[in-house]
């Protein structure tokens, strides 16, 4: 019984030791993000990350259905950036606003909010888009 509550602590410990702030997390993304990566874009995202848009609909869910999508969008744009104008991060929240270019003659501004649970972004929001 010893051994078993010291494993449960250790294991408690790591994982406070180890896991990354909600910051950290989309920090992580956003440099994969810019250098096109897409396994190190999904790895800060839990594997039933959901997506939504402004109207807060359900884009889609799951890790893999974000792989392919960005992965299609890394492929096909090579000029893709994005550039962090502000962040807001509270507790497991990070709202930050972006200015995503697409190459020369494309840009949008975007506000973005990260919902984070189990060291893992578990949300995306997409707030606004113009």
């Amino acid at each position: 019984m010893k051994n078993y509550i010291l494993i449960i602590m250790a294991t408690f410990c790591a994982n406070l030791l180890f896991s990354q702030t909600p910051e950290e997390l989309a920090n992580a993304q956003l440099e994969a993000y810019n250098n096109r990566d897409i396994e190190a874009f999904v790895e800060p995202y839990s594997d039933s990350v959901k997506v939504f848009n402004d109207k807060r609909e359900l884009l889609y869910e799951g890790k893999e259905t974000m792989r392919a999508q960005y992965g299609n969008m890394f492929a096909l744009t090579p000029d893709l950036n994005c550039n962090l104008l502000n962040r807001i991060a509270v507790n497991n929240t990070v709202i930050e606003h972006e200015e995503v270019t697409f190459g020369e003659d494309r840009k949008i501004y975007a506000i973005v909010m990260y919902k984070v649970d189990e060291g893992k972004i578990q949300e995306v929001h997409f707030l606004d888009r113009r």
